[in-house]
């Protein structure tokens, strides 16, 4: 069963940065439940392909060069866990924002993710 600390960089890392649709699939399909909830700002997606539709969208509106790096160390409890990240340029964060997720049977069954107000990161 893989570590919420493993569960919550593939999140960030091999989904949410993944630009090739295939081996962003393939790492959906290891980390989430099928009937993973993804809940932002946007709205709510429920499953694996529309959690892969609003990766592919978030991808297709970034400018080249920006990245997601993790902004602290991973939280985890025994079924709840958080990482906080930036984006941007590297080092030098234009947004900021948490995600926090439920972890059912080794997999993310709930991503929350939290924008940080206001404009400066």
């Amino acid at each position: 069963m893989p570590e919420a600390k493993e569960l919550l960089r593939s999140n960030l890392h091999e989904v949410f940065s993944e630009r090739d649709p295939e081996r962003r699939r393939a790492a959906i399909e290891r980390t989430y439940t099928e009937d993973v909830r993804f809940i932002d700002p946007e709205g709510e997606f429920v499953g694996w392909q529309a959690l892969s539709d609003q990766a592919q969208k978030l991808l297709d509106g970034l400018l080249a060069g920006f990245v997601f790096e993790e902004d602290g160390p991973p939280y985890a409890g025994t079924d709840t866990a958080a990482l906080a990240w930036r984006f941007g340029p590297p080092g030098k964060p234009l947004a900021r924002g948490i995600d926090i997720v439920t972890i059912r049977d080794g997999r993310l069954s709930v991503v929350r993710t939290l924008i940080a107000a206001g404009t400066d990161a």
